[in-house]
């Protein structure tokens, strides 16, 4: 069971952005296995990669991963090497997390990256096959993919494994399964109910095999997670914190996206029903808004951790 601490800047107004550095270190303290960091440029935050790099310096055991990376808002090759720097830093704890962005939201984030929205998909299998390329080593590498088209590439930094970090697609689309089962080593959806999880997953397994890849690809699940014993279930809270972020009510976000929240039993039920339907890994993101309500919730969560285990 991972976190995502909050990145968005306006919730750090007037407050000590150290204090990210303390929350990666309480949740290694807290018995937590992973820590993750999301991306955007619609919203002001604090970047992913340079977070990441902060919390490889202070933590020793837990992951860190990003959930999820936007390649296309960055160079290739310099995030290749980034990421490599990061993982060399971590002794080999990073996972990489990666989508293509949402249509009516990223577009603009594109944009502003000069980066064409059309193609992004194999824009985004391209990228991923080049890190591995560069992170595989050698003096001098050439790419030809369906987008990206590079020659005589220098050679880039290593990261701390041979293999380099896992990266996993996090995307729920029939194309995005069966791309997620031929091409990646994770899968890092968010359905909104764990029937829909089983299904999806067998997908992705099922590419897998068709593609004849290794069968040992991490099922993951990305939830939004509230401890609250508010007699609303703590809709209001969760509706604020979608509105906030998305610009979207709760009833609509839940449509879409995963929710568990009500007293610490009633979200480790749920979560452990996705555990059930095949989930190995949970990202878990704390549906509050600012540094001082996340780390109230992260003492409770530890009761949800432990009726997990």
């Amino acid at each position: 069971m991972g976190l995502l601490p909050p990145l968005a800047a306006d919730q750090w107004a007037g407050t000590d952005l150290r204090r990210l550095v303390d929350f990666a270190r309480t949740i290694e303290d807290l018995g937590f296995d992973s820590l993750w960091a999301n991306d955007s440029l619609v919203r002001a935050r604090i970047e992913a990669l340079t977070f990441l790099a902060a919390a490889a310096a202070v933590t020793e055991r837990i992951t860190l991963g990003t959930a999820a990376l936007q390649p296309a808002l960055r160079r290739p090759v310099q995030t290749a090497q980034v990421l490599a720097s990061i993982d060399r830093l971590a002794h080999g704890r990073l996972i990489v997390a990666v989508g293509a962005g949402f249509p009516g939201l990223s577009e603009v984030e594109y944009a502003a990256s000069e980066v064409p929205w059309p193609r992004r998909f194999a824009r985004l299998d391209d990228t991923v096959a080049l890190w591995r390329r560069l992170w595989a080593g050698g003096e001098s590498v050439s790419f030809h993919g369906k987008v990206l088209h590079l020659d005589d590439i220098p050679g880039s930094t290593t990261p701390f494994t041979r293999t380099g970090p896992p990266v996993w697609l996090a995307a729920d689309t029939p194309r995005a399964r069966a791309r997620a089962g031929a091409l990646y080593d994770g899968w890092l959806p968010y359905p909104p109910t764990p029937e829909g999880f089983s299904s999806g997953l067998a997908e992705v397994r099922a590419a897998a095999e068709g593609a004849r890849r290794p069968a040992d690809l991490t099922p993951a699940l990305f939830v939004t997670v509230l401890v609250t014993d508010a007699a609303d279930g703590g809709r209001a809270v969760l509706d604020e914190f979608t509105t906030q972020t998305y610009g979207f009510p709760l009833e609509v976000v839940e449509q879409i996206q995963a929710f568990a929240a009500g007293p610490p039993d009633v979200v480790a039920a749920a979560l452990r029903r996705y555990v059930d339907a095949g989930a190995r890994h949970l990202v878990c993101r704390i549906g509050v808004l600012g540094p001082n309500a996340f780390l109230d919730q992260l003492k409770q969560l530890r009761q949800v951790k432990e009726a997990l285990t």
